[in-house]
This record gives C-alpha cells, sequence and structure tokens, in this order.
C-alpha cells in the first residue's frame, strides 16, 4: 500500500465526522425530522381551537394544521391526514361561523390552510373556500379607508400595514394561490408587495425592525420575514423581475443571523441583545429559511448547513415529551418600547412555535 492510499484511509473516519457534523440528512436517534414530526403533528388531534379575537380560527392556528397536513403528507401517514382532514370538517357546518372574516392580513392567510387540503385531497370544496381569502386581499373594500386605497392605486394589497410579519401572512396565502392555479397574478403581486417591506423595514446589517416606528430587532417578527422570502423564492419563477431584489434581501439576511446565532446554536427574543432570552418559534423560522436555502442551492453548504443543523440540534431539547414547544413568545403587538419585548410571557405548547418545528420538519424531509 503505497503512502498516499494509507494517508488516505487514515483521514476516512475525521472525513465521515466531518461530513456528519455538516449533514441536513443524518441526526442522533429523538432528532431525527421523522421523530420530531411525528410528535408534534400528532399532538394538533384533539387540541382546542385558538381563536382570534375570540371569534375566528387564529393564525397560529391555521399554520399549526397547515404544518401538520404537510408531515403527515410527506410521510404518508393515512390516518393522520384523515384525522387532521375531519377536524375541518365541522367548519362546513356547526363551526361554520369559526371561519375568519376577509378584512385584515392576519385572517385572509386562513385561505392557506384549506388551500393545503385542496392540494392533499383533490376536494374543490377547499379550493372554493380558500381562494377568495387570496383574492380578497387585493380587493378594498367599499368602506375602505383613504389610507387602504392609496396602497391598493400603487399594486399593494389594501392589508397592507408594514408590520413584518405581514409578509408571511401575506406571501403564504398568494403563493398557495399560485400553487393550486399557476396564475402567475399571485405570485407576481406578493413579490411586488414583499420588494415594498425590503426596502422600507431592512436595516443595513440585514435584520428588520418590526415596523418603521419601532427599531428593534425582536427574533419572531424577523423570523416571519426570514420563512416569508424562503416560501416566495421557493415558488418565483426564475424569471421574476422581483426575484433578484428578494435573493439579494434574503442573502443579507441569512449572513446577519449567522454571525447573531448564540454559542448554543439559538437566536434571542431581541436577536442583537446578548442578555435576552433564547426563544424557539423565531429560532425555528430561521431554521427553516437556512434549511431551505441549503437544500435549493441558494446558500452554500459548507458554510450554511452546520449553521442550521446547529440550530435544529439545539431547538429539539424544547420539545416536552407530550410534544410540546418550551419557551415561546406570546402574540406580540408592536411597541416602541425595548424592554417589552424584553418581558413579554414565555409558553409552552403556544401554536406560534408548533407550526414553524413542523416547518423545519418538512425542509427537513424534502428530496
Amino acid at each position: 500500500m503505497n503512502k498516499r492510499v494509507f494517508t488516505c484511509l487514515l483521514l476516512l473516519p475525521f472525513q465521515f465526522l466531518l461530513a456528519q457534523k455538516n449533514s441536513l440528512t443524518k441526526f442522533p436517534k429523538g432528532y431525527t425530522p421523522e421523530e420530531v414530526g411525528n410528535l408534534i403533528a400528532h399532538r394538533m388531534i384533539g387540541q382546542k381551537h385558538a381563536l382570534h379575537a375570540g371569534k375566528w380560527i387564529s393564525y397560529p392556528e391555521t399554520f399549526y394544521w397547515k404544518g401538520s397536513l404537510t408531515y403527515a403528507s410527506m410521510t404518508n401517514d393515512k390516518t393522520l391526514l384523515d384525522s387532521l382532514e375531519q377536524r375541518f370538517q365541522p367548519l362546513f357546518t356547526t363551526e361554520q361561523a369559526l371561519l375568519p372574516i376577509k378584512n385584515h392580513v392576519d385572517l385572509n392567510m386562513f385561505g392557506s390552510l384549506p388551500l393545503e387540503l385542496y392540494q392533499v385531497t383533490k376536494d374543490k370544496k377547499y379550493l372554493e373556500l380558500g381562494l377568495p381569502y387570496a383574492d380578497t386581499q387585493w380587493e378594498v373594500p367599499e368602506n375602505g379607508k383613504p389610507e387602504e386605497k392609496a396602497w391598493a392605486e400603487k399594486g399593494y394589497s389594501w392589508q397592507t400595514r408594514l408590520w413584518i410579519d405581514d409578509m408571511y401572512m401575506i406571501t403564504i396565502v398568494q403563493s398557495q394561490a399560485y400553487k393550486v392555479t399557476g396564475d402567475k397574478k399571485y405570485i407576481d403581486r406578493a413579490a411586488k408587495e414583499m420588494v415594498m417591506y425590503l426596502d422600507t423595514l431592512q436595516r443595513p446589517n440585514g435584520l428588520f425592525y418590526h415596523a418603521p416606528d419601532v427599531p428593534f430587532y425582536w427574533g419572531r417578527g424577523n423570523g416571519w420575514m426570514a420563512a416569508g422570502m424562503a416560501v416566495l423564492l421557493r415558488y418565483l419563477p426564475e424569471d421574476n423581475q422581483y426575484r433578484p431584489r428578494i435573493m439579494q434581501g434574503y442573502h443579507t439576511m441569512m449572513k446577519s443571523l449567522k454571525q447573531y446565532q448564540t454559542p448554543a446554536g439559538m437566536w434571542n427574543q431581541l436577536i442583537d441583545e446578548k442578555d435576552s432570552w433564547a426563544e424557539t418559534s423565531g429560532t425555528a423560522m430561521f431554521t427553516y429559511a437556512l434549511i431551505t436555502g441549503v437544500k435549493q442551492k441558494w446558500l452554500n453548504e459548507k458554510e450554511y448547513a452546520p449553521v442550521a443543523r446547529k440550530a435544529w440540534l439545539a431547538m429539539v431539547p424544547y420539545i416536552d415529551e407530550k410534544g410540546a414547544v418550551k419557551e415561546v413568545c406570546v402574540g406580540t403587538n408592536k411597541k416602541n418600547d425595548k424592554q417589552y419585548y424584553y418581558d413579554r410571557p414565555r409558553r409552552t405548547g403556544d401554536y406560534h412555535g408548533q407550526a414553524p418545528y413542523l416547518w423545519c420538519v418538512g425542509a427537513l424531509l424534502e428530496k
């Protein structure tokens, strides 16, 4: 055996370990996406509704439900799929009053759930229910306010409010409508909206203020933006005029997130504040955006796969034995007060955290 071959053989175990360290496909027992997804998605069955204003299905529940459906579909878990679909049926009958009205960015996004069910079942009743939520996001009501009409006249959604949360709420329902219809108007208007939000809210360091008048880098708020860009770029045609600008904004943000990741692998409630607490929902959203970028080859695998892997391995221990995610910031309005973000209550099992964990599961399972 020559010296070169012998040296290569000696290096093989090290190279194998290094590949494992950087891999988004090999995880220790208890950390695999199949195990995590099974635990969190099955928890959805039997859970009570989380209502917006006590009246309508809320966006955190919508996203948890949709994430569970995606997991069940990807793993061909027919029992779970049937249970999740059956959970929806009362919304056509006895629980019809819980269907969100179509007058706010946090309510119109509900359409993404029946549109997901349509993709899974091909039952047109879900398409007929879901599509109007996408359409009315760009149809100003007769009693629309002057500022709402002004946004619409510029080609933006009348529901625009310049909170970073919006760029997942708008993106998800518009991209779903594009997926099921093939009509480019849906993806084009979501892309135009995204560029406007990027130009208005993204700072030179790649992160985002919660709103123009709230100059703080809130974790989950930035997570909505990261995940929204990842979803949009997944479906935005290569020749779309807005794609280069959105990709630039995405890359700038991912570079910044790499720098702000804590030594433990998480991101904090206030991303740039080291004395802030590690928050799980924002961390999961960033991890989803990173995994997606690596798998779609938007990000350099050697540089970013270890960042995503480190985050995933840090996230999983926050799940309890019942599938509830811990250390989740509660629903948060904007407020020009930094201490407000430090002091937000933390919950276990809050749907704000359950959903993005499932987004990561889906991204890891995707081939």
